[in-house]
């Protein structure tokens, strides 16, 4: 199976099926096991996660049910309980961000090692796993502010590394979209003495 949560979230077979799995409170707890894939996540943490610092009472009943939801939905054995927390008993590399850092982490250090073909085409691939905001269904929930913030931030240093990658190759000029990338964040320094390269070079 796999997950994507860089955009909506979505869940698909592995036929490439898009799989339901409910409404918003199945899918934060969904998005919530997904950040943390293959570890277990303890109940107060999902807790906090959907509900912030004002918890209704009986919100760990509500887990409980919510998880109900899901398991109907999805393989039975994919989310298993562990004493205190749950865990999504999947591969972390079946989910689109963590995929995505661990290409944007490889591209990044071949960039520094002056492998620059190879990061850029880490980083390209990295950057089209990204299908709109992240966790953009959920991104009310209160977990979603500081994952949305870290996970935005990894993919504009991944644009800036690719940039930086194409720049030192002869066939490549990312002059416009390092434009973008200015206009978009006035206040980067790095966007803006890569745009100083690239009109050097051009």
């Amino acid at each position: 199976m796999q997950f994507g949560i860089l955009g909506p979230l979505v869940v698909r077979s592995a036929d490439g099926d898009l799989i339901a799995v409910g409404g918003p409170r199945p899918r934060t707890l969904l998005a919530l096991l997904l950040l943390d894939a293959g570890r277990t996540v303890g109940v107060e943490r999902l807790i906090d996660g959907q509900y912030g610092e004002r918890p209704p009472a009986g919100a760990a009943n509500a887990v409980q049910a919510q998880i109900s939801r899901l398991r109907r939905n999805l393989p039975a054995d994919l989310i298993e309980f562990h004493g205190a927390g749950y865990r999504l008993a999947i591969d972390p590399e079946d989910v689109d961000a963590h995929r995505f850092e661990r290409l944007a982490r490889d591209g990044r250090r071949l960039l520094a090692a002056g492998h620059h073909a190879g990061a850029a085409g880490l980083l390209r691939e990295g950057l089209g796993l990204w299908r709109g905001p992240a966790l953009a269904d959920v991104a009310a929930a209160p977990f979603a502010g500081t994952q949305v913030s870290r996970l935005e931030e990894l993919r504009l240093t991944a644009v800036e590394d690719l940039a930086d990658a194409e720049l030192a190759l002869a066939d490549t000029s990312p002059v416009a979209e390092l434009q973008e990338l200015v206009a978009a964040h006035p206040l980067r320094e790095r966007p803006r003495g890569l745009l100083m390269r690239a009109l050097h070079a051009a």
